[in-house]
């Protein structure tokens, strides 16, 4: 590292890669600031990678009276779609209900303030009530379900989503460190000394301004900066199984014990079931799917699938732990609203970021940075990287990627498109055949699609690449991700 990086005093201190230090970070340095974000691992390497993968306002959370968080959810959608139209796009939901369920006319009434929380685009985004017996969605639910709704949210590939963030922010001037812990920071007068450990030595950088995004994290951060705030850590897993046979509408099903889970269709070929809510203990490290929550989820969907599934049939399983503010009661009724507290008893500000979903990010980074006095918001409408076109363009964007790029198949085509936007054709470039994009690893995954993940967005490991940028992992062989991390460790003479 140059001597004048470590002598250098930045405006901004990010700690946490996840999509709120990400989203911070990028919001930061378009207004101005000079900023440096720190992540331990790859970037969206825990909580931002593990959700459920919805941009949504919490239908359920309208039980909790929680009125302004579903509102400030439900503006979003229609926000980030324009912003990130590649990764994101609109979902109906199909709603099963029966007389043992919520009541039927507090669902009505739910769904109708759902509606009219936030504007909508038109009227094909209204719920409705559906015959079961008649509408396609009920083809796969035992035959007491003849009633339910439909209704209108979105879906987001969450982890490039914080990818695309970080990207954004390094573009404009950011700096951004993967594989870097904070081991220390202290107030100096007005200036933070932060020592870090980057794998190759120990720095110490200095800044302006500190923020404490460190997700599940937070907590222990805080106790190291001296300001302790508590965290709860609450653990959600999902299945991922073969796609369930005409499986074309993602489900919201509703359990016996008040709780929801999502049958959602998933990356083409496959289904994702979830999600859990368990109090999770202390440690954010490492969480993984429980025996009782496997149990769990393929008993609340085997409740409604005319056809069971079984525990074989997982070909994924995943966890993730939600930092949330604690409020007392059960993990199911914790609060998913964030809270931004700021510390000046130091002499230079710090914040420290505890809650937050994953679609009120940008709002989050909004108000982070204002309530750092530092002004100039931009990003509401503010395209991410590759998605510079306009919302339903897709379809033609594939086609006339083909059109151009005749070796390409047209799922092969959607998955770039729906990854990269128009950066697709930037890993294109002038290829004519597809040996002209060098090795392939399995899957449609090229060289010239890893090199771009290593030179634009910070890929370093097979599994950064096939379990975050990409879900190929689910497609390529233990062999083929193998060979993978072989190639990029430089241990197959590139």
């Amino acid at each position: 590292m140059p001597h004048d990086q470590t002598d250098r005093i930045v405006d901004l201190f990010v700690i946490g890669g996840g999509v709120n230090g990400c989203a911070i970070a990028r919001d930061g340095v378009g207004r101005g600031l000079s900023v440096t974000l720190a992540e331990q691992g790859d970037l969206a390497g825990a909580t931002s990678s593990a959700s459920s993968k919805l941009l949504h306002g919490g239908l359920r959370y309208l039980e909790t009276y929680a009125f302004k968080l579903v509102r400030e959810g439900l503006r979003e959608r229609g926000v980030l779609l324009d912003m990130l139209p590649h990764i994101a796009w609109p979902m109906r939901f199909v709603l099963p209900h029966h007389a043992g369920l919520r009541p039927r006319w507090m669902l009505r009434a739910g769904l109708f303030l759902y509606d009219h929380l936030a504007p909508l685009r038109g009227g094909a985004d209204r719920s409705r009530g559906i015959d079961l017996r008649t509408h396609p969605g009920g083809r796969l639910l035992k035959d007491r379900y003849t009633q339910g709704f439909e209704y209108s949210d979105r879906w987001v590939d969450d982890a490039r989503l914080v990818v695309l963030n970080a990207r954004d922010a390094h573009e404009r001037g950011a700096e951004i460190l993967t594989r870097t812990t904070v081991l220390k920071a202290r107030c100096a007068g007005d200036i933070w000394e932060i020592e870090i450990d980057t794998g190759a030595g120990l720095e110490t950088r200095r800044a302006r301004r500190l923020v404490n995004a460190a997700g599940p994290w937070a907590g222990i951060v805080s106790d190291h900066l001296g300001e302790p705030h508590k965290v709860r850590l609450v653990r959600g897993s999902h299945l991922v199984i073969p796609r369930l046979e005409g499986h074309d509408q993602p489900y919201i099903l509703q359990g016996q014990d008040g709780r929801i889970v999502f049958l959602i269709p998933y990356e083409e070929d496959f289904t994702l079931i979830g999600t859990t809510e368990a109090d999770h203990g202390s440690d954010p490290a490492a969480p993984r799917c429980t025996d009782a929550e496997t149990d769990y989820l393929v008993a609340f969907v085997n409740d409604y699938l005319a056809t069971p599934i079984s525990r074989d049939e997982i070909v994924w399983s995943y966890s993730g732990v939600r930092p949330l503010v604690d409020t007392g009661g059960d993990a199911t009724s914790a609060s998913r609203d964030f809270q931004l507290l700021r510390d000046d008893s130091g002499g230079a500000p710090l914040l420290t970021v505890l809650g937050g979903k994953i679609t009120t990010f940008r709002v989050l980074a909004e108000h982070a940075l204002d309530k750092l006095d530092v002004p100039g918001s931009w990003t509401s409408g503010a395209a991410l990287p590759g998605g510079d076109f306009a919302r339903g363009d897709k379809p033609a964007m594939v086609k006339a990627l083909m059109a151009d790029y005749p070796f390409l198949t047209a799922p092969w085509a959607r998955r770039l498109v729906t990854a990269y936007g128009t950066d697709a054709r930037r890993i294109l470039g002038a290829a004519q055949t597809a040996d002209d994009l060098g090795r392939h690893f399995g899957a449609t995954l090229t060289e010239a699609e890893v090199q771009h993940l290593r030179e634009h967005e910070f890929a370093c490991t097979a599994e950064d690449i096939v379990w975050r940028r990409s879900k190929l992992g689910l497609r390529m062989t233990e062999g083929e991700i193998a060979a993978l991390d072989a190639w990029l460790a430089g241990e197959e003479g590139q």
